[in-house]
């Protein structure tokens, strides 16, 4: 399996890893990493930073939108071999340690094996690593409130509910919303095409999920990037309203 890096906007890439999307901000070699995948996806995320002309060594900074396992994957990889800062929102430092866990439980996904495409997205996931743990050692909060000093100037919003400190990323100037599991445009589990959210189960707190979708709604933007599914271009807030629609 090769990467899949498509450009998306000025110095912008979405990369499609194995179910889960990164994001690439680049600045000359500089590089913003917007999430990591699955643990088994490092090479696939190796491989994508050479293709926009960087390096591990040259990534300046990594952002998780949120702590799960398929966004988390190599983040303590980077800061290790690296000595790459990983950020988040500070009520998601502590699940990025792994101080407690707001996840989907095997248990909970083999209770909803009935639905179509449940069992074999779960054996992906067990193929991919999904159910390893890879915590951070020291993840930290964002340095500053606003836009980042990093290379695509991106804004942390806070969108809570599929986890605690979940955040989107807004690149104004772009027109672009980073948008993690808040609002995504296809999952394998799901048999719905476009912005949607997550099936029920994926969620901790799902009522707060779908009330961040009016956050993500005031947010500026003509293209969304998910964590999953591929690049939806339209207004930001038009996509919003379709997965509330679409919600059940």
């Amino acid at each position: 399996m090769r990467a899949d890096v498509r450009h998306v906007a000025d110095g912008t890439y979405l990369v499609h890893g194995s179910n889960t999307n990164w994001v690439l901000l680049t600045e000359g070699d500089a590089v913003t990493l917007i999430d990591t995948g699955y643990p088994g996806d490092r090479q696939l995320l190796l491989d994508s930073l050479a293709a926009v002309g960087s390096s591990p060594e040259a990534v300046t900074a990594v952002l998780i939108t949120h702590a799960h396992n398929d966004h988390l994957g190599s983040a303590e990889y980077l800061r290790a071999a690296h000595g790459t800062p990983v950020f988040l929102h500070e009520a998601e430092v502590p699940h990025a340690r792994r101080d407690f866990l707001q996840q989907v439980s095997v248990g909970e996904v083999l209770r909803n094996s009935w639905r179509p495409g449940v069992l074999p997205w779960l054996a992906h996931v067990l193929r991919s690593g999904g159910t390893q743990q890879h915590p951070v050692s020291a993840p930290a909060p964002f340095p500053s409130d606003g836009p980042l000093d990093l290379p695509g100037r991106p804004v942390p919003v806070h969108t809570p509910g599929h986890t605690d400190g979940h955040c989107v990323y807004h690149l104004p100037d772009a027109g672009v919303v980073v948008s993690g599991d808040a609002l995504v445009s296809g999952h394998p589990t799901s048999r719905v095409a476009g912005p949607q959210l997550l099936p029920g189960m994926f969620h901790h707190d799902r009522d707060r999920t779908v009330a961040s979708l009016d956050v993500i709604a005031r947010l500026d933007g003509d293209v969304l990037l998910p964590g999953h599914g591929p690049v939806h271009r339209g207004p930001v807030k038009e996509a919003a309203r379709l997965a509330r629609e679409r919600t059940f």
